[in-house]
């Protein structure tokens, strides 16, 4: 019988990775590795000893859970990626499986589905919501969706920012958890307006608020 596969959890709630952590020990084909609340001391611990899976939550308060897919998907290729989060997957699945990750599953998700997409990203299968997949083939075959002025047009670290702002975050606040300087983040904001077609910083504020909160806890919750 195969050794049970490693799982490293990334999430800033306690309760979610208590909650994750006693769903997989519940699994006898997967057993938790270690756990991490940053993405700094998450990379640290992976590349001391490499998990099999790392399962990521894309909000994430002392950085981005975007960027640390990045990063994991760049220097240990070999971790299959598991995003796990509450963020609509209009503007930030196909971000992720970009980036690297092999399965995106949303937290409200029964435990079934959050667990077979483990195992398939585990099995190098790619595991998301098949309007997703359809999305991303057809830009694979050249049918680009994202359009100037609407939010799919913004980067993944534009997007980001947007999201915090929403959430009420200062910029000096929003570079700080970022590591970023204040004045990068306001050029994000500068190509932010630019993009989306908002005359000034107050109507941006007013935009991303408006945005989280039609969101919804799916949306751009934290």
């Amino acid at each position: 019988m195969p050794s049970p596969a490693r799982v490293f959890i990334v999430d800033d709630h306690p309760l979610v990775r208590e909650w994750l952590g006693n769903l997989l020990r519940q699994q006898p084909d997967l057993v938790v590795c270690g756990q991490a609340e940053e993405p700094p001391a998450a990379l640290a611990a992976m590349l001391a000893s490499p998990p099999d899976v790392a399962v990521v939550d894309l909000s994430l308060k002392n950085g981005s859970g975007l960027d640390l897919v990045k990063d994991l998907s760049a220097q240990l290729p070999k971790v299959a990626i598991v995003v796990l989060s509450m963020h609509e997957e209009l503007y930030y699945a196909e971000r992720a499986l970009r980036a690297g990750a092999r399965a995106y599953v949303m937290k409200r998700e029964s435990t079934g589905q959050i667990i077979e997409a483990i195992r398939q990203a585990r099995a190098g299968r790619v595991f998301a919501n098949p309007d997703v997949l359809s999305r991303l083939a057809e830009r694979a075959i050249g049918r680009p969706y994202a359009n100037r002025g609407t939010i799919e047009g913004l980067s993944d670290r534009e997007l980001e920012v947007f999201r915090r702002l929403g959430h009420g975050q200062p910029t000096r606040q929003i570079a700080e958890e970022l590591h970023v300087s204040i004045k990068t983040v306001q050029a994000y904001c500068a190509r932010i307006k630019d993009k989306l077609g908002l005359p000034d910083g107050a109507q941006l504020v007013r935009e991303a608020v408006r945005w989280v909160e039609s969101s919804g806890p799916t949306g751009g919750g934290a």
